[in-house]
């Protein structure tokens, strides 16, 4: 079977300027759209804790809508029938990148909202309350008591959406974005060597994937280092002495 598989195909197609360029593509439009939607699900996120239950109906609205469909119905509705509802939207600017960042943040900042709420509920309630008691606006508690022990909860998650999100932007081509997948198919659709081409997108996901696992180990094991060291350096503090769990 192996033995219709052309490396001399294979290589030219992994070092073409369609791949690596599709690649980077794939991953500009991985990190705008991440980043965009960390931002939205924050708000999401605060808003699901509001008050003020139109607020919280608006936001379990939007998770509701964007977490039940499909995200390659809201790329195709965006792409196609958003110029048609909003003729803004049908002039020239309207790019496949940019209608495919619409897309995939606003589906993806469901998916945050969720995460980052997770993560500030884990944050002890009687921190907040040691805040309100110095003086601290809620906004300054959120900002320098909350948020900074959050994020170490919502890194691991995080990684995983990011690499979720690169691969959801394989979706883009059928809007005629020219990322990786769209240069493997334009590239196995010329002489109909499948293998060789899809094969070479299939090591560039790899390859992307392998190094964003690698920043994502890197940042968990500093956050949990940093944890860990103040722990170690409690401990060691002869003022304090070893006073075991069960008797406190």
């Amino acid at each position: 079977m192996l033995a219709s598989f052309d490396r001399h195909v294979f290589w030219e197609a992994l070092t073409s300027t369609p791949y690596w360029k599709g690649a980077i593509l794939a991953f500009e439009l991985t990190v705008v759209s991440l980043a965009a939607a960390t931002a939205i699900g924050f708000f999401l996120a605060l808003g699901r804790g509001s008050r003020s239950a139109w607020v919280r109906g608006v936001v379990f609205f939007y998770n509701w809508v964007f977490r039940a469909t499909p995200t390659l119905l809201q790329l195709i509705f965006i792409w196609y029938a958003l110029p048609q509802l909003w003729p803004a939207f049908a002039g020239s600017w309207f790019k496949p990148f940019l209608a495919a960042f619409i897309a995939l943040s606003l589906n993806e900042a469901a998916y945050m909202s969720e995460i980052i709420r997770a993560g500030l509920l884990a944050v002890d309630p009687g921190q907040e309350l040691a805040g309100r008691a110095l003086g601290m606006s809620r906004a300054r508690i959120l900002r320098r008591v909350v948020v900074p022990q959050a994020v170490r909860i919502v890194i691991p998650p995080t990684g995983n959406e990011f690499i979720t999100l690169l691969k959801l932007t394989s979706l883009a081509s059928v809007i005629s974005l020219h990322e990786l997948l769209t240069a493997s198919q334009e590239r196995a659709t010329a002489d109909f060597r499948y293998p060789e081409a899809y094969s070479a997108a299939l090591v560039y996901y790899l390859g992307i994937v392998s190094i964003l696992m690698l920043l994502q180990a890197e940042l968990e094991r500093r956050f949990t280092w940093s944890s860990a060291g103040r722990r170690r350096r409690r401990v060691a503090a002869p003022a304090v002495p070893a006073v075991s769990h069960d008797a406190r």
